[in-house]
């Protein structure tokens, strides 16, 4: 039986291409969102620094307050507690802009699985429809080579019997 050529073999393979070059994409959008989530937990942990230090001094400017400190002393720390207070809602600023980075790689990477499946979805439907094809083709190849085969059967026969008749 000789062999069967898939007439569409050639958009098959770029299919399956564009499914290996989606599945690096993936790749590649997960290690941005990942890095995204590192350096939020990096500008997380710098605003809870500061937020612990605002609470330590603001502790420190109640027991100041408590013992009856002098005027000047307890200025000085409302300032220092200003600017500790300005230091914080940086920080929360920065934790702001990083979770809108890590919503917006965290969309991409989501859109690109998605574009995958999709890709994914039309290789398969092709290679089903390769499948189905394949199986047509052979049953016709078969029926059209047991043609063959009977012609030629019925060629030998009536030869002999031709054979047979001249003796």
């Amino acid at each position: 039986m000789r062999k069967v050529n898939y007439p569409l073999e050639q958009v098959l393979e770029v299919k399956r291409d564009r499914v290996k070059r989606q599945e690096k994409v993936v790749i590649e959008k997960k290690k941005v969102f990942e890095g995204e989530l590192e350096k939020l937990k990096k500008v997380e942990k710098e605003r809870n620094k500061v937020l612990n230090h605002k609470n330590e001094k603001l502790a420190q400017l109640r027991k100041t307050l408590d013992e009856g400190s002098t005027s000047p002393e307890i200025q000085q720390m409302k300032v220092y507690l200003k600017v500790v207070t300005e230091n914080l809602k940086v920080e929360e600023e920065k934790v702001k802009k990083q979770k809108e980075q890590v919503k917006i790689a965290e969309k991409n990477l989501e859109t690109a699985k998605e574009e995958l499946r999709l890709k994914r979805k039309e290789t398969d439907k092709l290679e089903i429809h390769k499948e189905e094809w394949l199986k047509v083709e052979k049953k016709e190849l078969a029926r059209k080579e047991g043609i063959v085969q009977d012609e030629v059967g019925q060629t030998i026969y009536e030869s002999q019997k031709r054979k047979r008749g001249k003796k």
